[in-house]
């Protein structure tokens, strides 16, 4: 199977500030995202194991648009999700965030550990998603618990999927919960 793309966008945020910490080196959180023809729309309960194929080179495309957005910053924090357009069934983005589209993210961001947070929905063109992020090689660093909005322009549309993958720099700015840190797990795996 072959997926039509029709959009990508791009989202990049730079934060310095949040509560009472101030930083010179921002938090970065970058967000691309990809519009594609559902092809199994009126297929209702069909195979998608083809889809789940198909989503292995929009795994590679995005993981090199989520590099280059990242402008040479670390990749600290991730996240995923899908929107689904009102003919689609919130399976078909399922099929398309599975573990065949995330590891060559994995593999374009310089590895991870972690089990990637997900949220899809299906949705009416412009809803916007709140992409759920943790960090990338343990889900129990809180200081990188955090998320993305984001929003579609004018999609999906009710034939369409839209695909988004989100990434962090680093933890929230102004995290003060305790638990485990991003220099505890990157001591623990040298």
């Amino acid at each position: 199977m072959q997926l039509n793309i029709r959009r990508t966008l791009t989202s990049v945020e730079d934060t310095f500030e949040e509560g009472a910490t101030r930083v010179d080196v921002p938090l970065r959180k970058a967000a691309v995202i990809v519009v594609v023809e559902n092809p199994m729309v009126g297929t209702k309960g069909a195979d998608l194991s083809e889809m789940i194929a198909a989503s292995a080179k929009l795994g590679a495309d995005m993981g090199a648009r989520l590099v280059e957005a990242m402008g040479g910053m670390p990749v600290q924090g991730y996240g995923k999700g899908g929107l689904v357009g009102l003919d689609g069934e919130p399976e078909h983005a399922n099929a398309l965030l599975t573990t065949t589209f995330a590891n060559p993210i994995r593999d374009a961001i310089g590895g991870a550990e972690a089990w990637i947070s997900s949220f899809q929905k299906q949705v009416p063109p412009g809803e916007k998603i709140d992409i759920p992020m943790n960090h990338k090689d343990d889900v129990y660093v809180r200081s990188h618990y955090d998320g993305m909005t984001v929003q579609i322009p004018n999609g999906p549309k009710a034939d369409e999927i839209a695909l988004i993958f989100c990434a962090s720099s680093r933890g929230r700015l102004n995290w003060r919960v305790g638990g485990l840190t991003h220099e505890e797990v990157v001591a623990r795996k040298a």
